[in-house]
């Protein structure tokens, strides 16, 4: 169990309302859609009424103070299902990197494996005390695009596992480089939490607001949101 797992759920009962994607830019198709994952009729771009009002309240204030530059969506609602495959995909991919095959790997590789993708994927937890972020409805993982509607480099991708991934990672670096990607990941987490996101401590894409992690970030007492379906 991860710290903000301990917090406690008192579901408001909102329901999932889908993201009026005219206003944002998104990936086509979806990231995960496109490996195989099977969202059994659910849209991925759906969120908590609440969140999607927040989230645009982001997009005006960027747009007012950095025209030309707009959010991208990459992955919103994650049915359970779709979190254990991604988690599955992942391991798999980590295992085939090293040239190996499930059946080859000891216990201790096994989980030297496992504990590489929960640095990035949350657990596929079926328990109503402890879901995944994104089966809430809560959390949302975007980044930015240019005028041109190229996708801003912010000196890592998303669902990249290894330390760049950290949303302070270039923060003390003097390379002018690095600096302006630290800069553009400081203004991602700057429109989100002014719209009352927090940013999760590992993933610099990924926010949330009302749910177990928005609470432990922002100390709240317990989380409104807790799993959709």
């Amino acid at each position: 169990m991860k710290p903000y797992q301990q917090i406690p759920i008192s579901e408001c009962g909102e329901p999932l309302v889908s993201i009026p994607l005219e206003k944002f830019a998104v990936m086509s198709p979806h990231p995960y859609e496109k490996l195989g994952a099977n969202y059994q009729g659910k849209s991925p771009y759906y969120l908590r009424k609440r969140v999607v009002n927040a989230l645009l309240q982001a997009q005006t204030f960027l747009q007012q103070n950095y025209p030309g530059t707009n959010i991208l969506i990459f992955d919103a609602y994650r049915p359970v299902a779709v979190q254990q495959f991604m988690v599955d995909y992942t391991f798999a991919s980590v295992v085939k990197q090293q040239g190996l095959t499930p059946e080859q790997l000891s216990e201790a590789e096994k989980q030297a494996i496992w504990q590489q993708v929960y640095q990035i994927w949350a657990v596929p937890s079926e328990n109503p005390a402890t879901p995944p972020p994104h089966s809430t409805g809560a959390a949302v993982d975007i980044t930015l695009i240019d005028e041109t509607g190229a996708i801003i480099d912010m000196g890592g991708q998303i669902d990249e596992m290894s330390e760049r991934s950290q949303p302070n990672y270039y923060a003390q670096s003097i390379d002018v480089i690095k600096q302006n990607y630290h800069q553009k990941r400081e203004l991602l987490k700057q429109i989100m939490i002014n719209a009352g996101f927090s940013r999760h401590p590992g993933e610099w894409w990924h926010f949330s607001l009302g749910d177990q992690m928005w609470a432990w970030e922002t100390k709240q007492a317990i989380a409104y949101y807790g799993r959709k379906f």
